[in-house]
């Protein structure tokens, strides 16, 4: 029998209760830093982020932004922790 969207839901939602460290989603082993800089410093920010943890050996990313009404930026970064 196929499971209904609500088991799926139920399943995902008690996977993500379980572990992991601070700053990593349960089960996909990211880890991820959120800041809320002015443009200028959260280019930079970024820009050192990935400076410090390269593409390549970690997989980094802006994960999400978005610009506040201030005109702050607010932005997640992510990378694997491999290499640590």
């Amino acid at each position: 029998m196929a499971d209904r969207p609500r088991d799926l839901a139920e399943r995902m939602a008690r996977r993500r209760k379980i572990g992991g460290k601070p700053g990593e989603h349960a089960g996909d082993g990211y880890l991820r830093e959120t800041f809320t800089l002015p443009r200028a410093a959260a280019r930079a920010r970024a820009q050192a982020f990935f400076a410090r943890y390269p593409k390549a050996g970690y997989m980094s990313a802006v994960e999400t932004w978005r610009e506040l009404p201030g005109g702050d930026i607010e932005f997640t970064m992510r990378r694997l922790p491999s290499a640590d």
